[in-house]
């Protein structure tokens, strides 16, 4: 359920690497001098092909690379669910899953929580959760996501969308009240579009089957791979560089 919650939210969805493709040991990305990135080229504030606005995704992969001493190299796909086609090494935010574990990659430690939010128009200030929507308000949700089955069950009048980005242009326009959505797109819209009057609330906090913590997805590789990338998240981390790559977005670091 978290694994389809988060692939309605786009590029936020956990993902699987192709099983046949070849592992890349700590000591081959150390040979090669580089670590390659599967991101998406437009889909900020994830990841973009624009030089000076990369996305928080590419800045953390660069911080990685530059922590385990070597290059990032970048292999864009679209969409996501594409990166089983490419070669490359990681893929930022996959779910922590123990299902994983069985799979075709290995995961680094969490870092970051993550879940689906809720955006707010002007003059809902007391809603926090949603179980605070009153009875009527229109609530945009991504379609068949388990958002919008856990406030249909609810009895919430809801909107299907395909696109997160259409759904909060609508919440700004005043056709929506509220909208189910990923904490990070609502957070850099809110951050690029100030006068808006937007807010959000990190609503999942209260929804167990709406929350779930993100880490570097690698491909089947070795325990020195794995090891090197979470010493070197756990120094970012502790430095504040991830917190400051977030904010550069607008977006609330917030740790496991």
């Amino acid at each position: 359920m978290k694994r389809l919650a988060c692939a309605v939210c786009a590029v936020t969805a956990a993902a699987a690497f192709t099983p046949t493709a070849s592992a890349r040991t700590l000591a081959e990305v150390q040979a090669r001098g580089a670590i390659s990135l599967c991101a998406n080229p437009d889909a900020l504030p994830y990841a973009s092909n624009q030089s000076d606005k990369p996305g928080f995704q590419i800045e953390i992969g660069r911080a990685l690379a530059a922590a385990l001493g070597v290059k990032l190299q970048l292999d864009w796909i679209v969409p996501r669910i594409r990166a089983g086609l490419v070669d490359c090494d990681m893929l930022l935010d996959t779910i922590v899953d123990p299902d994983l574990a069985r799979g075709p990659i290995k995961v680094s430690h969490a870092y970051q929580r993550s879940g689906v939010a809720l955006a707010l128009r002007p003059g809902s200030d007391g809603v926090q959760q949603f179980s605070d929507l009153a009875p009527g308000k229109r609530v945009g949700v991504m379609v068949n996501s388990v958002a919008s089955k856990l406030l249909n069950q609810r009895g919430v009048y809801t909107v299907p969308y395909a696109f997160e980005s259409d759904m909060i242009a609508d919440l700004a326009k005043g056709s929506l009240d509220a909208c189910a959505v990923s904490p990070a797109t609502i957070a850099y819209y809110v951050h690029a579009h100030p006068s808006s009057g937007l807010r959000y609330a990190h609503a999942y906090d209260a929804e167990p089957e709406l929350a779930w913590k993100v880490a570097v997805g690698l491909r089947r590789s070795d325990d020195a791979l794995v090891n090197a990338v979470n010493d070197a998240l756990d120094r970012l981390i502790r430095d504040g560089t991830l917190a400051h790559v977030y904010a550069n977005y607008g977006v609330d670091y917030r740790q496991p």
